[in-house]
C-alpha cells in the first residue's frame, strides 16, 4: 500500500506558477515574522561631499500588516507593467516571430547555420551570450527565444539551446570584450571607496579590460565543454509530435517537375537572403552612425547631457541601452520582410501579421508566469529581506581579520552568496565596496582588483536564483518547448539541469581569480592585482 502511495506522489508535479505563488505567500509571512523581531541591518554609504562614511539603517518591512497588504494589492498592475523582462521579451518576439513567419530564419538556418559544427556553434552562442551583458540583460530576451528557434529548425533540442543561451548570459555576466554598462555602474562606488584610503585614487574605465577579455574567452571555452560533454547527453534528442505519427505514403512523382520546383525555390531563397542582407547592412550602418557624436544628424542614441562618451552610451538615461532591444527587433522585422518579398514567401501585409500572430498563440502561459513572478520579486524587494541578508554578509567580512589570498577567496564567496538574495550588481557593490575596497588596499591589493572580485562573485551565482528577474524567461521557454505537459519544468528541475554548469563555472572563476593574483598578471593597462 505504501509503495502505491509513493508511486502516485511521484507522478504529481507543481507548475512553476503555483510554486511562485507559494513562494510569494512565504515571503509575506516571513516578512511579518522578521518584522515582529525587529530584524534590521546597518551599512555605510559614502558621502560624496564630505568623503566620510554615513550609516544607513535597513529594516525588514512587514507586508502582513494593513499597509503591506495595501501595497501588494494596489501595486499589482504597476509591478507587472514595470517588470523589465516583459517589455524586452515582447519587443524581441515581434521581430523574431516576423522573421520566422516569413521563412527568413528557417532558410538562414538550413542554408548557413546547419553547416556549422554543433560544438563551434555552441561556443559562438556562449561567446555572444557572454558579450551581451555589455548592455545589461538584453541577452535573455533576445537570445533565449532566438537560439531555441534556431536549434529547433536545425533538428537540435531547443531545450539545449535555451540552457546554452541562459548559462552563457548568466554565468558570464559582467565580462565582455568591450567596456560596457558594468563599468559605469561599478566604477563610481569603487572610486569613492578607494578615496577613503587614498584621496588621489583614480579608477580608469579600462582598469579591468584585459581581465574581462581573457575571462570571456576562457569562460566560453569551458562553457562549451560543459554543455557538449555533460549537459547535452543528459537532455538528449527532441522528439517532435510528428515523429510519432509518420506513416509510409506512396505517390507518383514527376522528377523533372519536382527538380524544376526545387531550382526555383532555391533561386527565390538566395534572392530573399540577398535582400535581407542588404537591408541588415543598411540598418547596421544607421545604427552605428547613431552612436557617433558630433556629426550631422548623428548621436541619436547617445545621452548628450553626459560629459564622457561611455556615460553617453551606457549611463542611466542612455537611449542606446533603452532602445537596443527595439533596434535589434526592428532589424529582424525589416530583414524578415525583405526576405519574404525577395523569396516570394509572402504576398501582402495581412499575411505577415497573420503568420506572426500564429507564433504568439502558444506564449500565453509565459505571460501569466511573468505576472506571478513580477509580484514575487516586487514583494521580496519591498520586504528588504535580501538587503538585510546582504548587509549582514558585508558586515561579517568587515569583522574578519583577513589579508591576501584568504581575504580574496572569502570576499568572492560572500559576494556570490549574497547574489542569491540581491541580484542587482550595483546595489551589492554599493553595500560591499566601502568594506571590501579599503580592506583590499590595506592588504596591498588594488581597488581595481576588488572590482574584479565583484564581477566574478556576481557572475558565479547570477543564474542560479529564481530572484533573478530574467529567470522567468528561462523557465518559461523551457515549458513552451516541453513535450511532456504532465511534467512541467519546475524551479527545482530547471536549476538541476544547469547545476553542472553552475558548479564548474564557479570553480573556473575561483581558479581564475587565484591564478591571476598569484601570477600577478595585469588586469588592465598598467593595472595589477597588487598596489
Amino acid at each position: 500500500m505504501n509503495n502505491k502511495r509513493k508511486l502516485k506522489l511521484k507522478k504529481f508535479y507543481f507548475h512553476p506558477i503555483t510554486v511562485f505563488l507559494f513562494l510569494t505567500f512565504i515571503v509575506v509571512i516571513l516578512s511579518g515574522i522578521l518584522s515582529l523581531f525587529q530584524t534590521q541591518a546597518t551599512y555605510n554609504t559614502i558621502n560624496i561631499n564630505t568623503k566620510e562614511l554615513e550609516p544607513t539603517l535597513i529594516t525588514v518591512e512587514n507586508l502582513l500588516s494593513f499597509d503591506g497588504l495595501k501595497f501588494i494589492i494596489s501595486n499589482a498592475s504597476k509591478n507587472f507593467l514595470s517588470f523589465g523582462p516583459l517589455g524586452m521579451l515582447l519587443i524581441s518576439l515581434i521581430g523574431i516571430t516576423i522573421g520566422e513567419g516569413t521563412g527568413f530564419f528557417e532558410t538562414l538556418t538550413r542554408r548557413n547555420i546547419s553547416k556549422i559544427s554543433p560544438t563551434i556553434f555552441t561556443f559562438l552562442v556562449i561567446l555572444l551570450a557572454t558579450i551581451s551583458s555589455l548592455i545589461n540583460e538584453v541577452g535573455y530576451a533576445i537570445l533565449i527565444p532566438l537560439i531555441a528557434l534556431i536549434y529547433f529548425m536545425n533538428n537540435r533540442n531547443p531545450i539545449l539551446g535555451i540552457v546554452t543561451a541562459y548559462c552563457g548570459v548568466s554565468f558570464g555576466y559582467g565580462v565582455s570584450i568591450f567596456i560596457g554598462s558594468m563599468e559605469v555602474s561599478l566604477m563610481k562606488y569603487t572610486k569613492d571607496a578607494a578615496r577613503l584610503i587614498d584621496e588621489n585614487a583614480h579608477i580608469a574605465l579600462t582598469s579591468n579590460l584585459i581581465f574581462i577579455i581573457i575571462s570571456t574567452l576562457i569562460l566560453s571555452i569551458v562553457g562549451t565543454i560543459i554543455i557538449e560533454k555533460l549537459i547535452a547527453p543528459k537532455i538528449g534528442k527532441y522528439k517532435r509530435e510528428e515523429d510519432f505519427s509518420k506513416t509510409e505514403q506512396y505517390r507518383v512523382i514527376n522528377l523533372e517537375e519536382e527538380e524544376q520546383k526545387q531550382i526555383e525555390k532555391e533561386k527565390n531563397e538566395r534572392r530573399g537572403l540577398r535582400h535581407a542582407l542588404i537591408v541588415s547592412i543598411i540598418m547596421l550602418l544607421i545604427f552605428i552612425y547613431s552612436l557617433i557624436p558630433n556629426l550631422p544628424f548623428s548621436g541619436m542614441l547617445l545621452d548628450m547631457k553626459e560629459t564622457t562618451y561611455l556615460n553617453q552610451l551606457f549611463g542611466e538615461n542612455s537611449y542606446f541601452q533603452d532602445g537596443f532591444t527595439y533596434l535589434v527587433s526592428l532589424i529582424f522585422v525589416l530583414a524578415g520582410i525583405a526576405y519574404g518579398i525577395g523569396s516570394k514567401s509572402i504576398k501582402n501585409d495581412k499575411e505577415i501579421i497573420e503568420n506572426a500572430s500564429k507564433k504568439f498563440s502558444n506564449l500565453g502561459s509565459i505571460f501569466i508566469l511573468m505576472f506571478v513572478v513580477s509580484q514575487f520579486i516586487a514583494i521580496f524587494r519591498k520586504s528588504n529581506i535580501g538587503m538585510v541578508l546582504t548587509i549582514w554578509l558585508s558586515n561579517l567580512l568587515g569583522h574578519l581579520s583577513l589579508t591576501g589570498l584568504p581575504l580574496i577567496i572569502i570576499t568572492l564567496l560572500l559576494i556570490a552568496i549574497s547574489n542569491f538574495f540581491l541580484t542587482s550588481s550595483s546595489s551589492k557593490w554599493m553595500i560591499f565596496s566601502p568594506v571590501v575596497v579599503p580592506m583590499f588596499m590595506q592588504s596591498n591589493i588594488s581597488p581595481q582588483f576588488a572590482q574584479v572580485i565583484m564581477r566574478a562573485g556576481d557572475s558565479m551565482t547570477k543564474g542560479f536564483t529564481p530572484l533573478l528577474a530574467s529567470f522567468v524567461i528561462y523557465i518559461g521557454y523551457l515549458n513552451i518547448y516541453n513535450l511532456n505537459n504532465e511534467k512541467p519544468y519546475s524551479i527545482k528541475s530547471s536549476l538541476k539541469m544547469i547545476s553542472p554548469y553552475f558548479l564548474l563555472i564557479s570553480a573556473t572563476w575561483i581558479l581564475l581569480i587565484i591564478g591571476w593574483y598569484i601570477i600577478g598578471l595585469p588586469i588592465g593597462p598598467g593595472i595589477y592585482p597588487t598596489l
